[in-house]
This record gives C-alpha cells, structure tokens and sequence, in this order.
C-alpha cells in the first residue's frame, strides 16, 4: 500500500482491506511507523511509541470493525499496563501503569493496534498542547499554530495522516478543540456513555468523557459502538442506544429544529471567521430542510467561569494527593509546571463550602439548558472563538509563569488567590472556548464538525450540541452534513509530503 492510498481510507475502509486480504495489519503498522518518523519531528504530536505492543496487536488479529488499524493514545487518563501515562507531567513522565483502564480494553477488542502516546499539556489543564514536559505541538495546517488540546497530539497526527483516527478526552472542549484547529471531526460524547473504570468514578465531577478524534463520521460512530456500554461500579448509567450509532450515520435526521447563535457565554469576541463559520452552516442546514431559529440557553457566564475554575482545581489538588500516595510521596513543585502547582495552592484556599456551593451553581446551568433544550432538537455555536491560534498566546505569558513561580516558591493558596493571576490565565483560556465547557457540565453530547476554511486556508470548525443521552441525532445530522460538504480529502499538504 502506498502513502497515497494509505491517506485515501478511514479507519473502517482500512480494516476492510485488512479483511478482504488486500494489506496486512503488520504492514499498514509499518506505514505508520515511517510516517511517525517522516512528520513527527516537524510536529511533535507522538511522544511514545509502543511498537512491541503494537506488533503484538497487529499479529493476533481481531473480529473487531478496526481490526488491523494503526492507533494512538492520548497520553492522559487512559492507562495501558506497562506503559507510561505521563499527563504531560514531570512528575509522571516515568510512572509506569501497573493496570489497564476498561477504556484501553474495548479499544484494543475494537482490532486496532496501539502504536503510541500522543502529546498533551500537562494535566489537560488548559485548550492548547504547549506542556514543559514535551515541548509544544504544532499544527499541520501552518507550523506557527497551535493545534488545540487537551488532544492537540492526537489532532496533530490525524491531520499529518500518521492514523486515521486517535483517542482524546474531553472536560471541557478537549476533543472539540483540535477537532476545529485541525479540521476534523470530534464528538463529545454524552456524560457516562464510555468508561472510567475500574479503578475511577467521574473524572472531573463527571464532565470529562473520553473518546477519538476521526477523519470521518463512521469511524468517530463505529468506536462508540465498540466502547460504550455497562461500566461495572460506575456512579450512574446511562441509557443504551436504540441501535448501533455506526447505523445513525446512513440516517436522514428529517426536520430538526436548530437553535444557533454567535453570542459568547464566556467572554466578549468572537473572530469574523467563526461567526462566518456558523452563518454558512446556518444557510446549509437551512438547504438541507432543518428549521433554524437564532435563540441560545440564559447563562451567567461569568458565575459559570469562577464555579469551574473552583471545581478543576479542586479536582486537580485531589489528582496530586492521589498520585502522592500511589508513588509514595508528595509531589515536588519542581516537577510541576508553575501553573499546575500554583491552581493546587488555590485549591488549599477553598472551602468544602466552595465547591459545594460550585457544584450547585453548575447544576443550575444544566437546568437552564434542559429547558432551553425542550423547545430544540440541536444548538448551533462557533466552536471557538478564534481560528488555530498561534503557539504561546493562549495561557499565562512568561512574565506571569515567572511571578507564579515566585508564589508558589511561598506554598501560600491565599498568596496565589490573592494575586489574580489564575484567574487571568483562566479568563484567557476562556475567552478562546466561551461555549464548549457549558456542555461537559451539563452532560449534553456535542462534535465540532469541519465544515468550513478561512481566507488563509484554515479549517474552522462549527459546535453542535445534542439532547442528553442523544449522540444518535448527532450522528444523523453529521453524516448527512458529511455527504453534504464532503471533508475527508481536504488534508494540510505536509500530509501529503508536500
């Protein structure tokens, strides 16, 4: 198989000529291998690989829909025996798993064979792939640019065409985000629908859900499938599909009704690009025979901000104790980025009271938006508010990581809380996803779909949001606007060794 043809299928068209005798999985692992080598120095997206494991995979084969496939990991939260999963982290750069998640279970039975780890900030902690750790990731579409993150690694790759479809995890727009920088299609899927065990509950009070980046609709639908389903001990259940989502995507959606709008829940502007993003997609729905109103969900965008930021760090001060105890020691603060260290300090300088009080706020959001969703089928946003921003704009500049530092050198929270200075970096982060954190909290399913380019040739991508539970009209409406506006060989031209 050459390169070219290697490019020209999705996953599923992969495992098909897998099947049919036409490629082995050893060999399409091999052409993986070499393009990791022939693109990843330009990108830095892949920062392990896992060959013997992989090799393993290939030559057991599988009856599963992706069997043979050449796959990714994103190297955060999902974790695969005898491998690191570093989080982007010093601390963990060399903490070898001792366990698989469930997650990394279904996916190996789904046939695929796991090649790597893919390059994350550290933690997830902010919407861009710029860690200390791995240095940062670069956009296939112009160098200068930042994929996106948390799964920036994962984006990176698919866009270059090293896979065709990678794991991401997503708590506040992480899939979406390299989706829309990257030109891909990224859907979140609906709270508890993939699993967190055996050894965890809810990630991040439940807002974050793990899945994969894909080129195309039926591959994204067809993992789903493969991966969702009961998680044995898991805090709450969610109900099954009707049918298989793989079937959804072959589905006329009929006539939805489809609120939009351009308006930020958080912060203040939005790039014309991505106002033109939606105003085209509004228009070709419209073509396609869906009702579209412009109308959005009340939300204070602003209690909204400070009640996350309140409930990720303290999620993240009880990750670092967690660890602490797993390796038998607290964490040093020269193994954490400034940023990490100083939002565990903040966390110290919370109340119970606080977080409490946070968790009701953000239940009043999805209260909001349940009603707003009983008038609407689907909600139509920018998935950003800018295109893919250039590398080191997004996050503390290195004026503030060097005060942060400072701060934290004193191990005071009320220090850091006083300053201001997360709540700036928090704010900047914000600014640039004002809508894609609302809908990990209140557990809507929702997919940044590619269907527009700027002037410069930069993919734009457009947010759609389901009703709870209700991935399978997303599905339908995406694969009806894949055939729409085809995407799939719109590839950055280093892809194509160009």
């Amino acid at each position: 198989m050459t390169d070219d043809e290697y490019l020209a299928h999705d996953a599923l068209g992969l495992a098909a000529r897998v099947r049919a005798g036409e490629v082995t999985a050893e060999e399409l692992l091999d052409i993986a291998l070499r393009r990791i080598d022939m693109m990843n120095p330009r990108i830095n997206a892949v920062v392990r690989t896992m060959e013997e494991d992989a090799r393993r995979d290939a030559a057991r084969g599988s009856e599963g829909p992706f069997t043979g496939v050449p796959f990714l990991a994103k190297d955060l939260a999902t974790m695969y025996e005898g491998h690191p999963t570093s989080s982007g982290s010093r601390l963990l750069v060399d903490h070898v798993a001792t366990w698989d998640s469930e997650l990394a279970i279904r996916v190996r039975k789904s046939g695929v064979s796991v090649l790597g780890k893919t390059n994350t900030p550290e933690w997830g902690l902010v919407p861009v792939t710029e860690s200390e750790l791995w240095g940062p990731c670069l956009n296939p579409w112009n160098l200068a640019l930042s994929p996106g993150g948390s799964s920036g690694g994962s984006g990176a790759a698919i866009a270059a065409g090293i896979v065709p479809m990678a794991g991401g995890g997503d708590g506040g727009g992480s899939i979406r985000i390299p989706a829309s920088c990257c030109g891909l299609f990224g859907l979140k899927p609906a709270r508890g629908r993939t699993p967190t065990g055996p050894r965890r509950g809810q990630l991040w009070r439940g807002a974050t859900v793990e899945h994969v980046l894909t080129r195309s609709v039926r591959d994204s639908a067809a993992m789903l499938d493969a991966t969702h389903g009961p998680d044995v001990g898991a805090p709450y259940e969610i109900a099954p599909p009707v049918r298989p989502f793989a079937h959804e995507v072959d589905t006329d959606p009929g006539r939805l009704r489809i609120a939009w709008t351009t308006e930020p829940t958080v912060g203040t502007a939005v790039h014309a690009d991505c106002i033109a993003a939606v105003h085209d997609a509004v228009g070709l729905l419209g073509d396609l025979g869906h009702e579209v109103v412009e109308g959005h969900p009340p939300i204070d965008g602003d209690a909204f901000a400070k009640a996350f930021l309140t409930i990720v760090a303290g999620e993240l001060s009880a990750d670092l104790e967690d660890v602490g105890r797993e390796i038998g020691r607290n964490p040093r603060r020269s193994e954490l980025e400034p940023t990490t260290w100083a939002l565990g300090l903040l966390a110290h300088a919370m109340s119970a009271t606080d977080f409490a009080r946070s968790i009701r706020q953000l239940e009043l959001v999805g209260r909001d938006v349940g009603v707003f969703f009983a008038d609407y089928d689907v909600m139509l946003t920018p998935t950003l508010s800018t295109p893919p921003p250039f590398i080191g704009t997004i996050g503390p500049s290195d004026a503030e990581k060097t005060q942060l530092r400072i701060l934290g050198m004193f191990g005071s929270g009320r220090l850091i809380k006083a300053a201001r200075l997360i709540d700036e970096a928090a704010k900047t982060a914000l600014d640039f996803i004002p809508w894609t954190p609302i809908y990990n909290i209140t557990g809507h399913p929702a997919m940044s779909v590619p269907l527009h380019w700027n002037a410069a040739g930069l993919p734009i991508g457009v947010h759609f949001v389901g009703r709870l539970s209700d991935e399978a009209t997303l599905f339908r409406l995406a694969g009806q606007l894949e055939r729409a506006r085809p995407w799939f060989d719109r590839l950055p031209l280093m892809a194509r060794g160009m």
